[in-house]
């Protein structure tokens, strides 16, 4: 049995929804990168559809993250605010 590699992760459109989301937990310390992945699609879910404020956004991702969620959720608040996604 052999085991491949994982399959690159394609980076959305420049200005798009998904590069916004993934931009904006570039900066949090995680455990392992997929951790980051896994937050990231959990703040575009978050942009996308709205249905949970940001940090019950963060909290379900379950990524594991080396520093605090409230310090993640202004963090990820902050780079989203800048890059011009509105956030409540």
């Amino acid at each position: 049995m052999t085991t491949k590699a994982p399959s690159a992760v394609k980076a959305g459109p420049e200005g798009s929804l998904e590069a916004a989301a993934y931009r904006s937990v570039a900066g949090i310390p995680t455990a392992e990168p997929h951790d980051q992945d896994r937050l990231g699609y959990a703040v575009w879910l978050f942009l996308r559809y709205r249905r949970d404020p940001l940090d019950r956004a963060v909290r379900s991702a379950g990524a594991r993250l080396l520093i605090s969620e409230e310090e993640a959720v202004a963090r990820i608040r902050a780079a989203l605010g800048e890059s011009g996604a509105d956030t409540p």
